[in-house]
């Protein structure tokens, strides 16, 4: 998301869907003058901790109208979001409203092409060309929670871009970073050779 954002250097950015904070943090860093809405006011409390108390961060639902006037934002990072949402039309509308004319909006969600194969080598009889919810269970720190996706075809992902006033300029499916061997041994280890990370970036300017 960093290398497709640039030199962000004054750059007013909106992080929809900021989490607890590190891409906002990272995007500052770089000189990005940043706001964060995520619809979790705990996410908002760990990223205020990251980010400092005087950190912009409000509470917001990326189903709802943002609390900006139009124009307010030069980029938005949506970084892994929208694949949690049914409807994509409101968003995207929404988010287009707060960028300026020729501003950018950065993408990232889970490659669906990785997900069709990773839920047929579990036996589930996906098909690609549907738009179906997913549920899975997560385990972290001795807590469960049930997460529910949204897997969409490409073609539906690129549809709902275009026909929400957005030009597609980047579709991009990375490598792994380099560090990323030492931080995961794992993974490499179970996936030799492995090609890129199993998610879609796309970079998009309102027209």
């Amino acid at each position: 998301m960093l290398e497709l954002a640039g030199d962000v250097t004054g750059r007013r950015i909106l992080d929809a869907g900021c989490g607890s904070g590190p891409l906002s943090l990272a995007l500052r860093d770089r000189g990005a003058i940043v706001t964060g809405i995520d619809v979790s006011a705990g996410m908002l409390e760990l990223a205020r901790r990251r980010l400092g108390v005087h950190a912009d961060l409000r509470v917001a639902d990326l189903d709802s109208p943002r609390p900006f006037p139009d124009g307010a934002f030069d980029d938005v990072i949506a970084s892994l979001v929208l694949h949690y949402l049914e409807d994509w039309g409101p968003t995207l509308a929404e988010l287009r409203r707060v960028l300026r004319p020729g501003g950018r909006l950065f993408v990232s969600v889970e490659h669906p092409f990785a997900i069709t194969l990773m839920r047929r080598l579990a036996g589930d009889k996906t098909n690609y060309f549907e738009i179906r919810n997913r549920t899975e269970e997560w385990t972290m720190c001795g807590q469960s929670a049930q997460m529910s996706f949204w897997d969409r075809p490409l073609h539906a992902m690129t549809d709902a871009f275009t026909a929400a006033g957005f030009r597609i300029s980047v579709i991009s499916e990375p490598p792994p970073a380099p560090e990323a061997r030492e931080l995961f041994p794992e993974l490499f280890r179970e996936l030799p050779g492995t090609r890129f990370l199993g998610f879609l970036f796309f970079a998009l300017i309102s027209d």
